[in-house]
């Protein structure tokens, strides 16, 4: 099984038109794409479907956080930034385009015989009131306490929503992308952390031992972030310096039409249209 997708060079090339359309290779080129380590899997998936329609370019997939796809962008040193949460004020020099919309879920083992907890309770675990599953409801065992690294979208999402601070948070583990979280539930059954409800669905549909538990009320799945009910949701969103042309605009549309929905969905997030 080969969940633990990690950052991937996918090689592809472009074709350059002359004259009256005919196709000529020209000089390679390359698109890079920098930051989200939860939008890099798919984004290498959309590379992968892209290649078959532009033979000839190169794409360069990196993670490392939707802070470096914004840093990165803005330096030129990525010619498209992943970033997974909406767009802050001081980030109006971008532009964004969202491909996709995703959520961000409480996990747990599967093992765990706790079934929910309340924004209060979260908080609680997180900031060291609550130290034990007992007091939760569940078996007498100590919390071990995920949280993300800064610089992560996913991280700032969870302090907006349990309005906290990260010098509150008191982890035990500290991780980077989706995948190194799920693996650290998967194995250690008395943990809990937060993650991308799409990369746990797809974890968990895999046979990962993990699950998700509901928000307030509301159960984490692909199915209630698509209908607008899920409180924690978030666009998944591709960024560029400038507005784009070329292999740029052509990938950034590509990217965000029905041609794509297949491969969102794959990854289970819900996809946005610009048709």
């Amino acid at each position: 099984m080969r969940f633990w997708r990690q950052s991937i060079w996918i090689t592809i090339a472009v074709l350059a038109l002359s004259g009256a359309g005919a196709a000529t290779l020209t000089t390679p080129h390359k698109l890079v794409l920098t930051g989200s380590s939860t939008i890099a899997p798919l984004a290498v998936e959309l590379g992968r479907r892209f290649e078959s329609l532009h033979p000839g370019v190169r794409v360069d997939v990196q993670t490392g956080g939707s802070s470096r796809g914004i840093n990165d962008t803005r330096k030129g040193v990525a010619d498209i930034g992943m970033v997974s949460r909406a767009m802050k004020a001081d980030e109006q020099d971008l532009q964004a385009f969202t491909i996709a919309l995703d959520g961000v879920g409480i996990i747990i083992h599967a093992s765990n015989p706790v079934t929910s907890l309340t924004p209060q309770q979260i908080a609680d675990i997180y900031t060291g009131k609550i130290a034990n599953w007992q007091e939760l409801g569940g078996k007498n065992a100590r919390i071990t306490v995920v949280n993300k690294a800064e610089g992560r979208s996913t991280l700032e999402l969870f302090l907006t929503y349990f309005q906290l601070k990260n010098s509150d948070i008191k982890p035990h583990i500290v991780i980077g992308d989706n995948q190194q979280g799920i693996k650290t539930l998967a194995g250690n059954s008395h943990a809990v952390g937060y993650v991308s409800i799409g990369t746990a669905e797809y974890g968990a549909q895999r046979g990962v031992p993990i699950k998700l538990l509901p928000m307030d009320g509301i159960a984490a799945s692909v199915a209630n972030v698509r209908n607008g009910s899920y409180p924690l949701s978030r666009p998944l969103n591709l960024v560029t310096r400038m507005t784009p042309t070329g292999l740029v605009k052509q990938f950034l549309d590509f990217a965000r039409t029905e041609q794509a929905h297949d491969l969102v969905e794959a990854q289970y997030f819900v996809p946005i249209s610009i048709d």
